[in-house]
């Protein structure tokens, strides 16, 4: 991630640039949905089978796509469930009820629903499941003074990423992850090489407040940066100061190259979740969070295949930079997305879907006959 400037009342302040605010909105009328608790799994947990009458909703009802009228096959069933996560409330859809299992991993500050352009796509020929991180979207976002010292890692979303395909999808998967998904995929995909099958990754985070990125004589005044925003008001107050419908639209008018596609969905997609409770606190933990592990550092320990896409007009994430990671030996291929922001699966789907359907049959020919259950 990028270093960028907030001018905050009268002071500058530098931060690392997420993919998104994570934040509030004017309170608005939200479509009530029905529910139908006619689907359940084996493993106990529940699905709950969500419907609106209202396209393509940003709330946590079942998503309707609008799709081709001439098309005379309907769009696969989206469904939003719950997983219980060691006593959390984790949320995911899932969609497909045949092929290889893929699992969308989402960035900072966004949640499932920005995969809306791609798991109906996905599913026709694929079990597609999208997780909303812990302290992300529809999920528990638990205070993080209140838990163990550093809960909001890579290792604890690596961790629950694996643990949602061995209880939920009960099988080896394909892990499609953007930005900062891309490094718990990447740690998912090293503390436990016998669930993932493939890594795609689109605009890989590349971390650049990590403290080993910084200069010696940097680090003390992000470090102080960091606990002056963790510590004092001044971090809910900028929090606050970004946390509109004003802000946020302006900031994904940046990332996506094509600001035709920042709808006023989008940014309710982007907005909502940042009413719940806890939101500002994770927000604030994770940009002081400096350490952990590089992609860079991950990737040459990886032992699935790996593709990497990039879409060359992301600002945040320098495809200069990010070509470096097509040099490893574990990744088979970089992709430049042209003309295309930090946010290629929903900026450019129509370029997006195709290749992880590509990736995914070349990587599943190899094992279609070897039992993938887990």
């Amino acid at each position: 991630m990028l270093m960028a400037a907030a001018t905050f009342n009268s002071f500058t302040l530098p931060f690392s640039k997420p993919e998104f605010p994570f934040s509030s909105i004017a309170r608005t009328h939200i479509p009530t949905p029905t529910l139908n608790l006619s689907r359940f799994r084996p493993n106990g947990f529940l699905l709950c089978s969500l419907s609106s009458d209202h396209p393509t909703t940003a709330t946590g009802g079942q998503l309707h796509h609008k799709t081709n009228t001439n098309s005379t096959e309907p769009p696969p069933q989206i469904h939003n469930c719950t997983w219980n996560w060691k006593g959390y409330s984790i949320r995911y859809q899932c969609s497909g009820s045949s092929g290889p299992a893929l699992v969308l991993v989402h960035g900072f500050g966004a949640n499932s629903n920005h995969w809306r352009k791609n798991i109906p796509v996905l599913a026709k020929s694929h079990r597609v499941y999208a997780i909303d991180l812990i302290g992300y979207g529809y999920s528990d976002k638990p205070n993080p003074r209140e838990v163990r010292d550093s809960f909001y890692t890579f290792e604890t979303w690596g961790s629950q990423l694996n643990d949602f395909c061995s209880s939920v999808v009960k099988d080896k998967a394909f892990f499609i992850c953007n930005s900062i998904g891309g490094l718990v995929g990447l740690q998912a995909a090293v503390a436990k090489p016998e669930i993932c099958r493939g890594l795609f990754l689109l605009n890989v985070s590349l971390r650049m407040l990590h403290v080993k990125k910084q200069p010696w004589f940097g680090r003390p005044f992000i470090a102080s940066f960091q606990s002056l925003l963790r510590n004092t008001a001044v971090g809910k107050l900028f929090f606050r100061s970004v946390a509109t419908p004003e802000s946020v639209r302006s900031i994904l008018c940046q990332c996506y190259h094509d600001t035709s596609q920042v709808t006023e969905e989008l940014v309710q997609i982007i907005l909502h979740p940042g009413l719940k409770p806890g939101a500002v606190d994770v927000f604030l933990e994770f940009i002081c969070y400096s350490g952990g592990p590089l992609p860079e550092e991950l990737l040459p320990q990886v032992e699935c295949p790996v593709l990497i896409a990039w879409g060359d007009k992301d600002p945040w994430e320098s495809i200069e930079l990010g070509r470096a990671y097509g040099d490893f030996d574990t990744v088979e291929d970089f992709v430049v997305l042209p003309n295309v922001g930090h946010c290629p699966q929903d900026e450019a789907p129509h370029l997006v879907n195709p290749l992880v359907e590509s990736f995914v049959s070349r990587h599943s020919k190899s094992t279609a006959n070897a039992s993938t259950a887990i």
